[in-house]
């Protein structure tokens, strides 16, 4: 005895319920990305005001400097010196400090349009999860109804 082309078997039920797990986890690792990406996003904007900072101080101005660990020291920048970035797999590069302010805006670029594309990514991936749910619903209703009917 074979199943009605409208109905759904249990094969097709455990599908979609593993596709929605899938599509959960690919959510899940979308969200870290994400995550990271807003991270480094927020990093980039401080060091990018952080040296606009500078320029704007006086000359004679001091200033904190952080170690790290919330530690920090009181010292002076030479503003005529040039500025040490990390350029990728552990390497920095020297360069002049209006280099290194256009360099932190193009990848305050990159990063952003990566966000979009990443948020459009998440919300796709969250209305087929909407979708499927709502499916493997209505069919959880559909088979209980029935059933359920004189059974008292």
């Amino acid at each position: 005895m074979s199943a009605r082309p409208h109905e759904v078997t249990e094969q097709q039920v455990q599908e979609d319920l593993i596709r929605l797990d899938a599509y959960r986890d690919q959510l899940n690792a979308l969200l870290q990305q994400h995550q990271i990406l807003e991270a480094s996003r927020a990093d980039h904007l401080r060091a990018r005001e952080s040296l606009e900072g500078i320029d704007r101080a006086p000359p004679t101005a001091e200033l904190l400097l952080p170690l790290g660990g919330e530690a920090f020291v009181r010292g002076g920048v030479d503003r005529t010196a040039p500025v040490l970035i990390g350029i990728g797999s552990g390497v920095v590069a020297e360069m002049e400090r209006p280099k290194v302010v256009e360099l932190l805006a193009q990848r305050l670029v990159r990063i952003e349009e990566a966000t979009r594309e990443i948020e459009g990514q998440m919300n796709s991936l969250n209305e087929r999860i909407q979708q499927l749910s709502r499916r493997l619903d209505s069919i959880a209703r559909a088979t209980t109804q029935p059933s359920d009917v004189g059974r008292d």
